[in-house]
């Protein structure tokens, strides 16, 4: 199951990253890893989470 969230306007770079991370930890929470994100022109982010991502071990 996939789950998209987007990140409210953030123009400055560190507080993009703290708000993807605050949010990557929530959602690892309830089980979703961040699979993809990408960064809009109007200075949003939009992510895309997975529940249940199996680990590899190679």
């Amino acid at each position: 199951m996939y789950k998209t969230v987007v990140i409210e306007y953030s123009p400055k770079a560190d507080d993009m990253a703290q708000k993807v991370e605050e949010k990557a930890n929530e959602m690892l929470q309830d089980g979703y890893e961040l699979v993809t994100m990408s960064i809009t022109g109007t200075a949003k982010a939009i992510l895309v989470f997975k529940k249940g991502l199996k680990k590899s071990f190679i």
